[in-house]
């Protein structure tokens, strides 16, 4: 049985414009309050990691202090470390994410570290959040293949998401990083994970490079998920992954979740006119099918 409701956690404004060329600071602010406009409740709204390794995002402090602030919308930043959190809470972020894999080839090609030593790294960053009452997401990379490793057994997400969850974090976001996965695979990759943590603490966030990321998310409705993360347009995409087209577009969940009767609190028309902006802003083809669909009926 599918659930009656989505939450949708809007990935685009971080997620999504880190692996896109950089756009101007009022581009970005204008996204973000747009999203939220369209009814969207969970926005990624910047990330405060190395402006050395990502440039596109050292302007997440002046975004989240331009941005309107909507009631009910909570704005998030992803956050490495102490250091990194301690940033996010000066500009008055609602919540703060993690990020590991479950691949170590991966977590040491992207974040120089082993699974574990990443997993150590996030206990004084945990520590200072609960002290002050943010709530702590955690991302998986790699659940459903690595670009180095290939093949990532389910058991050993579970494993990971087990030590996040053991950790203290409210939510963990299982993502197909290089969107290699299929749906029987997702399917029991979910399964296998929420044999070690409760389904209502997991979310899924599938990228769209084979073109499965909506039929994964099909296959795994009726499990008990109710938070998916997708990105506007289907910006971004992982640097890492042969031929990626992003993750996948929001506009094209809402109007599959819509079409099977499901809420999601989003206003269809207003996310796709978003979308159709950021794209033209970014000088790149709209990454929604149903958004180039809207875009010529508006």
């Amino acid at each position: 049985m599918y659930p009656s409701s989505i939450s949708i956690y809007e990935v685009g404004p971080r997620d999504g414009l880190q692996n896109e060329r950089p756009v101007a600071m009022r581009d970005k602010v204008q996204l973000i309050n747009h999203l939220a406009n369209a009814g969207l409740k969970r926005i990624e709204a910047g990330s405060f990691v190395s402006a050395k390794w990502v440039p596109q995002m050292a302007d997440s402090a002046a975004v989240l202090g331009q941005i309107t602030r909507h009631a009910g919308v909570r704005y998030s930043a992803l956050t490495p470390n102490l250091a990194g959190f301690e940033a996010a809470l000066a500009a008055g972020v609602d919540e703060v994410a993690v990020f590991t894999a479950a691949s170590e080839s991966f977590c040491q090609r992207n974040i120089n570290c082993s699974i574990q030593e990443s997993i150590t790294r996030f206990a004084p960053l945990m520590k200072q959040a609960k002290l002050v009452g943010i709530p702590v997401r955690g991302y998986v990379s790699c659940v459903l293949g690595c670009p180095y490793e290939g093949y990532i057994a389910p058991t050993q997400v579970a494993a990971v998401a087990q030590e996040l969850l053991q950790l203290g974090v409210y939510e963990i976001s299982l993502g197909d990083t290089i969107g290699v996965g299929t749906p029987l695979k997702a399917r029991n990759m979910l399964d296998t994970v929420a044999s070690k943590v409760p389904v209502a603490q997991l979310a899924l966030h599938f990228h769209d490079t084979y073109g499965q990321a909506l039929a994964n998310i099909l296959a795994c409705l009726d499990a008990g998920i109710t938070t998916l993360d997708t990105a506007v347009a289907g910006l971004g995409g992982c640097p890492y992954a042969r031929g990626a087209s992003g993750n996948l577009a929001t506009e094209d969940l809402v109007y599959m979740l819509h079409g099977l009767g499901i809420q999601t609190g989003v206003d269809l028309p207003n996310l796709a006119r978003a979308g159709a902006q950021i794209s033209q802003i970014l000088k790149r083809n709209n990454g929604s099918k149903v958004g180039q669909v809207l875009a010529t009926e508006q």
